[in-house]
């Protein structure tokens, strides 16, 4: 199992480094490695302290627990403070998503047309939450090309139920990760900022640890700091079922 990791941490590292050398000019295929940089890790497991900060500076600290396996199983838990301990949220194939409210002991389906309404008073989306497809939801433009960065255009393709007009990715090229993305409303004004920095190789992984998304036209930011982080762990498929969410 060990040398399987190492192989596939070796393969992700050699498409990279071709990436950063510059042999890559195509944006889907820029977008492509994008996504199999988020998706590299079989699993991961991580403790976040969560911030919301509004407008006039007050700030609300949360604690939660994500667990993700492949690019389509998350399952994020809140841990503090007391009013939201215990909420569960559940991501699976096909854009299934599940919240759990202990206060009511029910699982609730997301529909289609609330998963882009803020997640838990956060300024990220459900959608934002779940996924990390975007070559299946948008198509890529290649604005520009630094020595740093791919910075790519992405508008939503017509059959996804996207709620951004687009979205402006700056694809970092040694990594591949997205530092910075900035999201526009439906009207194409600038909505939201998401800055991810603090950005270590973590078992072969690299891994952004700290996560910034900046609602700039109701002026409130959320801040993720993500620590004990764990990769391939072997998190079992059972945790990721709606009677895992339940759990205490």
């Amino acid at each position: 199992m060990r040398a399987h990791q190492i192989y596939i941490s070796m393969c992700l590292s050699l498409t990279i480094g071709l990436y950063a050398l510059g042999h890559a000019s195509n944006p889907v295929e820029i977008l492509q490695a994008v996504e199999d940089a988020l998706n590299a890790p079989i699993d991961r497991e991580a403790i976040v302290k969560m911030q919301l900060i509004d407008k006039k500076g007050n700030i609300k600290n949360r604690e939660l627990t994500i667990f993700q396996k492949g690019p389509e199983k998350r399952l994020i838990r809140f841990n503090a403070p007391a009013d939201v301990k215990g909420v569960g949220f559940l991501v699976l194939e096909d854009d299934l998503m599940y919240l759990y409210m202990p206060a009511f002991a029910k699982i609730r389906r997301i529909a289609s047309h609330v998963k882009n309404e803020n997640f838990m008073g956060t300024d990220f989306t459900y959608d934002d939450m779940a996924q990390n497809d975007y070559v299946k939801n948008y198509t890529p433009v290649l604005r520009e090309e630094t020595d740093q960065y791919y910075v790519l255009e992405l508008t939503p393709k017509p059959e996804s139920e996207i709620d951004y007009s687009k979205l402006v990715m700056w694809a970092n090229k040694q990594t591949m990760l997205p530092d910075k993305v900035e999201f526009y409303d439906r009207s194409d004004r600038l909505l939201k900022i998401m800055n991810q920095t603090d950005t270590e190789k973590l078992d072969g992984y690299w891994t952004p640890k700290h996560i910034e998304m900046e609602n700039v036209q109701e002026q409130h930011k959320t801040i993720m700091e993500m620590t004990d982080i764990k990769h391939d762990q072997g998190i079992p498929d059972k945790k990721f079922t709606q009677r895992y969410l339940k759990r205490r």
